[in-house]
């Protein structure tokens, strides 16, 4: 199911090629389960296109499908003055794929106690050569401990660090065999280690389970969830000759839906949601002075009054409603 226009770069998901494929999963990987609501723009790039493009203004299908399918595009393919704005505004960085190779390769030096796990790197020509052979595991650790070990990219824009579609300073595509991002690691010892299509499925999910992002702008954020739910159906085309079942796909957008999320990772809410609140002067009076939020006052991560970001937690069982998958804030992640 890649893109069937080939005169697209082969990077860029088109959400009309998602809708085509299932109004359910497009449905899915637009939604925030924080808010009820779906994920928003969070940025002024697209506010020319009308009062539903304002920065916070929920993303909708009708606003990025039919004649509106190409207005959200991966950095690489948006105007040079665009890139240099969202840098000096956001902050925003794209990392070259073979800076984020070397930094996941330390990851798994440290996990595996030896280098060159997964590729060995050129670091003159900036490249890397793929190991050939199946990944073979330290003592006292197997293949299934290492899908199941927690990894998240935080601020992930478009996930290099996670998948590896394609670099997203050049727009080069990478291929399967070469993709060095820390889900494609799990993706690659999942189909090296099952047989059947119902283990790898298994097994798949389980890896997406257990991979996390945030990220503060909406289409950055789409653009991410796309790439991990793209790189699912090539994995699996590439193992067994055939797309996944729709159930299947749907499954594993749901699963992305909530490990990658929008959030303000220095507070740890829903970007913008801290606010001003009313505090009365006294019991005669009508009225009141704003007093604004003690977070972002004081710096406190735990004193805003912004909508803390949940997420979660696969496996684990909820204490109080007995609920699988619980759900768990963000911050309460995080060690006081």
């Amino acid at each position: 199911m890649p893109n069937k226009n080939s005169e697209l770069p082969i990077i860029d998901i088109r959400e009309n090629d998602l809708l085509e494929l299932s109004a359910e999963v497009l449905d899915t990987l637009l939604r925030d389960h924080t808010t009820g609501k779906n994920i928003f723009w969070a940025t002024h790039d697209y506010e020319a296109l009308g009062p539903e493009y304002d920065y916070h203004s929920e993303i909708l299908p009708q606003l990025i499908t039919g004649d509106r399918g190409m207005v959200i595009r991966p950095r690489v393919l948006k105007s040079k003055e665009n890139q240099t704005g969202r840098a000096k505004d956001m902050a925003e960085v794209f990392t070259p794929s073979w800076v984020c190779n070397a930094q996941n390769n330390l990851v798994d030096e440290a996990w595996f106690g030896r280098k060159n796990v997964f590729n060995t790197e050129d670091t003159e020509q900036h490249t890397w050569a793929p190991n050939p052979d199946k990944i073979e595991f330290p003592e006292g650790k197997t293949w299934k401990d290492y899908v199941r070990a927690t990894r998240m990219e935080m601020t992930c824009g478009e996930a290099p660090y996670l998948v590896s579609r394609y670099d997203t300073t050049t727009g080069e595509p990478i291929p399967i065999e070469q993709r060095i991002g820390l889900l494609d690691r799990k993706l690659r010892v999942v189909s090296e280690n099952t047989e059947t299509s119902g283990d790898w499925l298994d097994w798949a999910q389980k890896a997406y389970m257990n991979t996390y992002g945030f990220e503060w702008q909406g289409d950055n954020l789409l653009l991410a969830r796309e790439a991990l739910l793209w790189t699912f159906i090539e994995y699996y085309q590439q193992r067994f000759g055939k797309a996944p079942l729709i159930k299947s796909i749907n499954y594993i957008a749901y699963i992305i839906s909530w490990n990658l999320w929008q959030m303000d990772g220095l507070k740890g809410v829903v970007p913008d949601s801290c606010h001003a609140e009313v505090e009365m002067v006294d019991l005669f009076s009508s009225e009141g002075k704003e007093k604004p939020c003690q977070g972002c006052v004081d710096g406190g991560y735990y004193h805003h009054n912004g909508i803390y970001c949940l997420l979660r937690d696969w496996g684990a069982k909820d204490p109080v409603t007995k609920e699988n998958n619980r759900k768990i804030r963000f911050i309460d992640l995080i060690k006081k």
